[in-house]
């Protein structure tokens, strides 16, 4: 039975009391209100005007803040949603139910497909999967009647890749994540979901997010942070933008002058609306003024809003542009005309989605002597060892948590002060899926909490596959890359374990799952290491593919995977010295995130940005540069050509970077276009790959500070090819006049 969430009586009592409650802030009483007009024809804004010129003071008032009323917390919240603004059923304006999903439906929705983690998403390289990938989310939000998504995590965990929320990224690089990130909005939004990218800005640490004070210069942050999200934003047509907890450079970014003015909606002319990160408001005035348009999850700041109003604080043109933003939001996305209803989501369409995304997105780091893929007539016995490896795969906790379909395995509780969420398993099963790709193997499970044990059982099997939890949640950084045990409540050694695998049984294939990179020093002694992220619903079954070359990895690594803590620009992460006190982080390394930091300071990563290995091999040939170069007109193409030299079809990921002309201090190469070929054995492509200099990724342009303003250079830029940032040809070089 489908029932609409575009009628809810139930909750016209809860609006009445919640309207006269805020009518005293400037607005009139409910005895003059006019009845609703008649539809209005046009664009979005000219809809969103009409209907605002129909609002008493007291309406709009209850469009800029959260419906949780005081004392209450989000538990309260109807439909499992985190936030909400209520219906306004005299002009028929649709409630507002806000939910996470960064990975999937979150919150207490009720069970969703359980995705991959984002970053491997961004892994894929791949904006057609990134849009799959998004169409899930937007579909099962609306299935549970949710129309605004709090996803789209987009902070540069490259600065920070211990950072709990790493999981939810899309990488290092801005340009990457910029357009992974709008692959997912745009897909969102096509089902009448309000999208969202967050968390503006500089948000790259859970360590002390609300007093964090990220000290930061101009150039950098455009070319860095900011830029992930200019491109993200203007790629998208996202509608809502999150501000976050920290403050930069000394001023909170949900009253942020410059951010939210100056760059949103001044620079980039973002048409929609702010929200404040749950209870990351701090002021009524400022933040009204300096650009926050909805205060979550309820009225703590901006249930003083009409006052401030009334006594000329805050413009009434300020409060009805807020009121706009919101309401063309609604109509841009199509809220309007496409009331959600509810009804049970597509769970085995969207589970083959995820399923699909991991294979994309998993990163073959080591195949040492063609370890890899596993040959189901020839392997006899398989010892599968590693926590939970029988029953699940993780996933990353906080606000992103999914409730998986078939339900959740619930672990112990991660150890104090990490976080206070639950570790969950989905339930997928590695062992299974192993027995069931070769059904003619033993395979044999070892839980991996006693070292011998599992060295035994590797030492009688013909292979050995050991998998490795890093789990990670919001709400804490991880103490380091080094693997921890925060899930066995054993505290497991996990690299002693492998070096004992290892040493009983030559043939060892490593299965990583982590929100990110992780040390591995017992990598000279393992045959194989696939690193499978987060891996979703389907996780079991989509490693088993890989391991056994049903499918040909082709995932590349969207971030760095440092050699030590040391290599970091921060090798400690940086702590509060208490939970009120503001404290400054120093940006120092500037632009220069993940892969640009380690080239600039001469460092060698342990697996360096672009990276991914295949089960075949794609030489490149014939590169060069195409361009008729004006100052003007500085596009240019990149024409090659790929071969599959190998045996078995599969997708290689062609990167392009450019040297910037060096008086311009820039880092040696930067990440400009890519495209993901895919090619039977044998088989041959010529490929051309154009970087469009008026892309919002401003591919040969830096920030002049001067001008305030992208400038493209005159001077010598340098192009290069190649499959990772470490792999990489010059093929040619451009004279800007």
């Amino acid at each position: 039975m489908r029932c609409s969430v575009g009628v809810r009586c139930a909750w016209t009592g809860f609006l009445a009391i919640f309207l006269i409650a805020v009518a005293g802030c400037g607005g009139g009483s409910s005895s003059s209100i006019t009845p609703p007009p008649p539809p209005v024809s046009g664009d979005s804004d000219t809809k969103a005007d009409a209907l605002l010129k129909q609002m008493t003071q007291a309406e709009k008032l209850a469009m800029v803040m959260g419906g949780v009323t005081s004392g209450g917390g989000t538990s309260t919240v109807p439909h499992g949603a985190a936030g909400w603004v209520p219906e306004n059923t005299r002009l028929k304006i649709p409630a507002l139910y806000l939910a996470d999903g960064s990975v999937g439906a979150g919150n207490r929705v009720g069970q969703a497909t359980a995705l991959p983690s984002s970053i491997a998403s961004a892994a894929s390289w791949d904006l057609s999967e990134a849009a799959k990938y998004g169409t899930v989310i937007g579909t099962e939000l609306a299935d549970y009647g949710m129309n605004v998504n709090l996803g789209g995590n987009i902070n540069l965990i490259g600065r920070e890749p211990r950072d709990g929320r790493t999981f939810e990224t899309k990488g290092e690089d801005p340009i990457l994540a910029g357009k992974i990130t709008a692959a997912h909005i745009k897909a969102i939004q096509a089902q009448h979901v309000i999208g969202g990218i967050k968390h503006f800005a500089f948000n790259d640490q859970e360590s002390g997010r609300t007093t964090e004070n990220v000290i930061v210069d101009e150039r950098a942050g455009r070319e860095s942070d900011l830029l992930a999200f200019e491109i993200g934003v203007k790629d998208s047509n996202v509608q809502s933008v999150m501000c976050s907890y920290n403050l930069t450079n000394s001023q909170y970014d949900c009253e942020n002058k410059h951010l939210l003015n100056d760059v949103l909606k001044g620079d980039w002319k973002f048409p929609g609306f702010v929200m404040s990160d749950w209870w990351a408001t701090h002021s009524t005035v400022d933040a009204a003024n300096n650009g926050l348009d909805q205060e979550q999850p309820n009225q703590q700041f901006f249930g003083g809003l009409g006052a401030a109003v009334t006594d000329g604080k805050v413009s009434q043109s300020r409060l009805d542009n807020m009121v706009h933003r919101v309401l063309r939001a609604m109509y841009e996305v199509g809220i309007f005309d496409h009331p959600q209803t509810v009804q049970p989501i597509p769970a085995g369409a969207d589970a083959n989605i995820a399923q699909e995304t991991e294979e994309a997105g998993a990163v073959l780091l080591k195949n040492a002597n063609g370890q890899l893929p596993l040959n189901v007539s020839t392997v006899g016995s398989i010892a599968v060892i590693g926590w939970k490896a029988d029953v699940g795969v993780l996933s990353g906790g906080g606000s992103a948590q999914v409730q998986p379909v078939g339900g959740g395995i619930v672990g112990p509780k991660p150890c104090p002060p990490c976080s206070s969420s639950q570790v969950i398993w989905d339930p997928s099963s590695p062992l299974q899926a192993i027995q069931a790709a070769a059904p003619a193997a033993s395979a044999q499970f070892a839980d991996g909490t006693d070292a011998a044990a599992a060295a035994a059982l590797a030492a009688k099997s013909q292979v050995a596959v050991v998998f490795l939890n890093q789990w990670a949640a919001e709400g804490m950084d991880e103490p380091s890359l080094a693997l921890t045990d925060f899930t066995s409540g054993m505290n497991v050694d996990q690299d002693a374990l492998v070096e004992a695998v290892a040493a009983a049984n030559p043939h060892t294939i490593v299965v990583i799952e982590s929100g990110g990179p992780v040390l591995m020093p017992w990598l000279d002694h393992v045959s194989a290491v696939l690193e499978a992220w987060y891996p979703g619903q389907r996780g079991g079954p989509a490693i088993a593919d890989l391991l056994f070359g049903v499918v040909n990895p082709s995932g590349k690594l969207p971030l760095t995977f440092p050699a030590s803590d040391a290599q970091l620009p921060r090798p400690v992460t940086a702590q509060p010295p208490d939970a009120s006190t503001p404290f400054d982080v120093k940006l120092d390394e500037g632009f220069n995130v993940g892969y640009k930091w380690f080239d600039a300071q001469g460092l060698t990563p342990l697996f360096p940005f672009g990276f991914g290995l295949s089960y075949t091999t794609f030489p490149f040939s014939n590169g060069a540069v195409a361009n008729n170069l004006t100052a003007s007109n500085p596009n240019f193409k990149v024409t090659f050509r790929l071969t599959n030299s190998g045996s078995a079809a599969g997708a290689e990921v062609a990167q392009v970077y450019l040297g910037m002309p060096a008086e311009l201090d820039e880092p040696p190469h930067r990440l400009v276009a890519w495209k993901k070929i895919s090619l039977d054995a044998g088989a041959k492509q010529d490929v051309t790959i154009e970087v469009d200099q008026g892309d919002s990724s401003h591919p040969m342009s830096y920030w002049d500070t001067g001008k305030s303003a992208w400038v493209v250079a005159p001077g010598t830029y340098t192009v290069f090819l190649g499959n990772s940032s470490r792999a990489l040809t010059p093929v040619g070089t451009l004279s800007v006049p």
